[in-house]
């Protein structure tokens, strides 16, 4: 669960590492939205950082929280941790491939992906959470 934590952190941090250095980003939205101002375009930036920022530090909470009910032995370990890889995914494919307005997709594909890198930690760590046995 600790990989899926770290993995989400650099999720997180791939678009500000973005913004400072590929501005993959800026150019997807300057791409799609040729009329856009560099304010605008630069406004578009910021507020995909937001967004994205808080689905990072819910992500983080959401391993930090199954990664203790894990540990400290909680039934409800099994389902949360399942029910939050259903939101990590689901949030990670909306990312990937939920079309803006212009018809190409939000985020250029290397964010989107970047954004399911985690859910790969969360389907091993549920797998191995459903296949351990149950404490007595």
């Amino acid at each position: 669960m600790y990989v899926g934590l770290a993995l989400t952190v650099l999720a997180t941090v791939a678009a500000y590492v973005d913004r400072g250095t590929t501005h993959l980003l800026a150019d997807h939205i300057r791409a799609g939205y040729p009329t856009y101002s560099q304010a605008q375009v630069d406004s578009a930036v910021t507020t995909y950082l937001v967004v994205s920022s808080a689905i990072g530090a819910l992500g983080v909470l959401g391993w930090l929280t199954a990664a203790w009910a894990v540990k400290a032995g909680k039934r409800w370990a099994r389902p949360i941790s399942t029910v939050l890889l259903v939101l990590g995914a689901s949030a990670g494919l909306a990312g990937l491939l939920t079309k803006d307005t212009s018809g190409a997709t939000g985020l250029p594909p290397e964010l989107g992906w970047a954004g399911m890198v985690p859910c790969l930690a969360g389907v091993l760590a549920v797998t191995l959470l459903w296949r351990r046995r149950r404490p007595m």
